[in-house]
């Protein structure tokens, strides 16, 4: 899978009226009609003989970047349904890279939560997969200096960092584009 170049769509970036969509904060119904869901029988886990008999297995598959997580560890295919769709934000937020505002950035929802450079959002949050995309966007659109993006998202650098940190995979992601660009890792 390659991310988009977050450089590019200039004019389309100095639209006044322009909106960041990243597929992680579309809404339920809205990223469902990307998707691809499917199920199948669960093959371990909590559920007893109950699991074995029933297709609580979920996966849901985002077509455009062909990006598919799975949840069987619950015992509904609504519940497994609702893990998976967390579990495709958070991979959707890694590996999709949308393009960066010109200018001021940062959405309603990513301005609510920096109070005086401080980021307030927890990892289990319904809004920390779309806070995630939007902070390794604004990091990519930096050519992965963590410095000048926590300056463009009006945080702290230690907060931008623990935000990041707070998905260990996101911060693996990140120290892969780094070090690709003869950066040091973070911690």
């Amino acid at each position: 899978m390659h991310p988009t170049d977050p450089h590019h769509d200039h004019a389309k970036r100095t639209d006044p009226n322009w909106r960041w969509t990243h597929p992680s904060c579309l809404d339920v119904p809205e990223l469902l009609k990307h998707c691809e869901i499917g199920t199948g029988r669960a093959t371990g886990g909590p559920g007893g003989q109950h699991r074995n008999k029933v297709e609580t297995q979920v996966f849901v598959r985002y077509k455009p970047a062909d990006v598919e997580a799975r949840a069987d560890e619950r015992r509904s295919q609504s519940e497994n349904k609702s893990v998976a769709l967390r579990r495709l934000r958070l991979l959707l937020a890694i590996h999709v890279r949308t393009p960066v505002p010109v200018g001021e950035i940062g959405s309603g929802l990513f301005r609510s939560r920096v109070r005086n450079g401080r980021i307030a959002c927890s990892p289990e949050h319904d809004d920390y997969p779309a806070m995630l995309a939007e902070a390794l966007d604004v990091i990519a659109a930096a050519r992965w200096d963590v410095a000048k993006a926590a300056l463009r998202l009006g945080s702290t650098t230690s907060q931008l960092i623990k935000l990041v940190k707070d998905h260990p995979a996101a911060l693996r992601y990140l120290n892969e584009q780094r070090r690709a660009r003869g950066e040091h890792e973070l911690k």
